[in-house]
């Protein structure tokens, strides 16, 4: 009886701290794209095609969403509702980023279109991995 007890405190405190750890690793990566963006304008615009005022405009929004993930992540038991907002925001840039590729939204070269699906492929590995750590936690 006590190594049931045992094991279910382990997984419950284990997914507990993969979920901070996936929110923080989150916020850490978007923060740094969010700067990027903001510092780097100029010449993202050229390597990526996005409009400089575009690319401030996301780097600003990256930062604010970096900051609020970091704040979700701070609880030992970050509420559900505010990780399930995380996870969908995620989810919504991966559909927001894969249709500016496949639409031609923000005219980007080869190169920005790359690195769009890239981030989607990363962001979306965000939302699965905090997904699953949230059912574990």
């Amino acid at each position: 009886m006590t190594t049931h007890s045992m094991n279910e405190t382990t997984i419950l405190t284990g997914g507990r701290r993969l979920l901070r750890l996936a929110l923080r690793l989150d916020a850490v990566v978007t923060g740094v794209n969010g700067l990027a963006y903001l510092a780097l304008a100029g010449p993202l615009h050229d390597l990526l095609g996005l409009g400089t005022g575009t690319g401030r405009a996301i780097g600003a929004f990256l930062l604010l969403y970096a900051a609020a993930v970091w704040i979700v992540s701070l609880p030992v038991e970050p509420r559900r509702l505010a990780v399930s907002a995380v996870i969908e925001t995620n989810l919504l840039w991966v559909v927001l980023s894969l249709t500016a590729v496949v639409t031609g939204w923000l005219s980007l070269t080869t190169v920005g279109s790359v690195w769009a699906i890239l981030q989607a492929g990363t962001v979306g590995a965000f939302a699965a991995l905090q997904f699953a750590a949230r059912r574990r936690a």
